[in-house]
């Protein structure tokens, strides 16, 4: 065809997907198969459950990816799959079905880390849209803070040393009873409420050095409203989650800003889950657009788990020349390194 096309497949969590992308930045197909409606009841998700609809759900997903590209598995250069991290019955179930793919057609099988793929969707959605930058991957497992020099090597600044933002959020929503997911949930509430309402602490907010901390905010809500209980005076549920909300975003913001004045960049990218925060996109573009730099970050479909954000870091591993072996295994916690 002249142009190479990568098939990604990922299942590390409670999304079944599966995408065709064409030279990286051209998604000819990216088909989710979401199970949220399954695990909601739970209050988060389940892994075993998780693991059978994967089993249930990967074959069709792949085919209708491949079909809605109008493409044969002939026609592929290379299979990238999620290997972690992730749910480890997850992860196993996209690597079986790569690693098939792969041996049948006889063409590499590419193993990729899934928060490298967040990073990557911003290349898709804004194809114009080039190295130097940094870059704020932030989602229910992770936070990082990276500076990429080039497509494929970036420096890691900073990550959480313990909660990830996107987890403090699930859990803040799940003791104030709100429901699951719990980012949408609290940005959504937190326009009903007053941000400065409840004063919590900003950890590490102004620490000489780019990691994070989210969980003494989650404890310092925890303990808010447990004070409110002994009382008998209810919680406002509004203005702690935006006052919880505030807090998040001050720290993310000002690690950015700190980071982008060292670096010099022109260009910062958002990635992960929480990159769909409507406040810390508002308030990030804010503080950026007075030093004179771009935010760019994904359209909702690709923050969330998706396989053409998959595809895309396969492609470039592909053209660099990396190629994974078929002992390849699942890594639940794996890291950026």
């Amino acid at each position: 065809m002249g142009n190479d096309l990568i098939l990604g497949i990922e299942s590390s969590c409670d999304e079944t997907s599966a995408a065709v992308v064409e030279n990286g930045r051209n998604v000819l197909s990216n088909v989710i198969a979401s199970q949220i409606d399954w695990h909601r009841k739970f209050g988060g998700v389940v892994p075993e459950i998780a693991s059978r609809k994967h089993v249930e759900l990967m074959n069709p997903v792949i085919e209708e990816a491949m079909e809605e590209a109008g493409v044969k598995f002939a026609d592929l250069s290379a299979v990238a799959v999620t290997y972690g991290p992730g749910l480890v019955g997850g992860l196993l179930v996209g690597i079986a079905a790569a690693k098939g793919i792969a041996y049948a057609q006889q063409i590499p099988l590419i193993a990729i880390n899934h928060i490298e793929g967040h990073i990557y969707s911003n290349f898709i959605a804004h194809e114009n849209l080039e190295p130097p930058l940094v870059c704020l991957t932030v989602s229910g497992g992770h936070t990082d803070l990276l500076y990429f020099s080039q497509f494929g090597e970036y420096q890691i600044l900073g990550r959480t040393r313990d909660d990830a933002a996107g987890e403090s959020f699930d859990k803040v929503a799940r003791v104030l009873e709100l429901g699951y997911p719990g980012g949408p949930i609290i940005d959504k509430l937190a326009k009903e409420g007053d941000g400065e309402a409840i004063d919590l602490p900003r950890p590490l907010i102004n620490a000489d050095n780019y990691d994070f901390s989210f969980s003494g905010l989650k404890t310092a809500v925890l303990n808010y409203i447990n004070n409110q209980k002994q009382r008998g005076e209810e919680v406002n549920k509004a203005n702690l989650a935006a006052s919880f909300q505030q807090a998040a975003v001050d720290i993310l913001v000002t690690k950015v800003i700190k980071a982008v004045e060292e670096t010099k960049v022109k260009n910062v990218i958002l990635a992960g889950g929480v990159a769909s925060n409507q406040q810390l996109r508002a308030e990030l573009e804010s503080e950026l657009y007075n030093l004179g730099v771009e935010l760019y970050f994904p359209p909702p479909k690709l923050c969330t788990d998706n396989a053409a954000m998959i595809a895309s870091v396969g492609y470039y591993h592909w053209k660099s020349g990396k190629r994974t072996n078929y002992d390849l295994n699942a890594e639940p916690n794996l890291h950026l390194e």
